[in-house]
């Protein structure tokens, strides 16, 4: 006989449940901001192998922070693809499942995206080792990790993209959130994976869209996060 984890067992999620839902994923926006600006965008150089290794041996702290804040993201994103699953599976339970699913393997990818961050480090040290390898050669293998990540990060997005379009069909189709919120979500989504593939396929027009190709993830997980924290709604 299955047997049915006890949280998956709620009916309907209680107001605590969304509230916490609502808090968390404004801490995974704040992470996920944090790492790629804060952290990636001020000591990465493009096109510059010896600047980057440079500014991240010069900032080891803050580069692993960086690491260490995306994988907290990672793990507090857990209890929140729970929650909206409990919210979202009255409306369409295969939909609701197919979008929990897709979005634990968008977390499952970009936790092990996280490795090549950590490579730098490696390469970048004083270990005895490293002393067969010209400096240069090794900065450049430092930075060629860096682009990796980048590329593994667009990768794991595709996924959040298909899992944001679900939720916000099933957003839409509720009754119980409003119609507009549906739609940021699913055009988030529909960002995200434009975002993605084009920086797979056409990396230059990729290079023209950003960052302004994040302002409908922007506005959609935030106004969506808001409405969970305010929790005044019925489900």
């Amino acid at each position: 006989m299955a047997v049915t984890p006890a949280f998956l067992a709620v009916e309907r999620p209680q107001a605590w449940h969304l509230r916490l839902a609502g808090l968390l994923y404004l801490a995974l926006i704040v992470l996920g901001a944090f790492g790629e600006m804060k952290v990636r965008g001020s000591l990465v150089v493009s096109g510059d192998a010896a600047a980057t290794a440079h500014n991240i041996m010069a900032s080891e702290g803050l580069w692993r922070a960086g690491i260490a804040g995306d994988l907290l993201m990672h793990v507090l994103d857990l209890p929140v693809i729970v929650v909206l699953y409990l919210l979202l599976r009255p409306v369409d339970r295969g939909v609701a499942q197919f979008a929990t699913l897709i979005n634990v393997v968008q977390t499952a990818v970009l936790a092990a995206n996280k490795l090549n961050l950590l490579l730098p480090l490696f390469l970048l040290g004083d270990a005895a080792y490293l002393k067969a390898f010209p400096p240069d050669q090794l900065q450049t293998l430092a930075y060629l990790a860096v682009k990796v990540h980048g590329f593994g990060f667009g990768i794991g997005l595709i996924f959040f993209g298909v899992a944001c379009v679900a939720r916000g069909w099933l957003l839409f189709r509720s009754g119980f959130v409003p119609k507009a919120i549906g739609i940021l979500m699913a055009l988030a989504g529909a960002s995200y994976l434009v975002n993605s593939f084009a920086l797979l396929v056409a990396p230059a027009v990729a290079d023209m869209l950003f960052p302004f190709i994040m302002l409908p993830p922007l506005v959609g997980e935030s106004v969506f996060a808001l409405w969970l924290l305010a929790a005044r709604h019925r489900v």
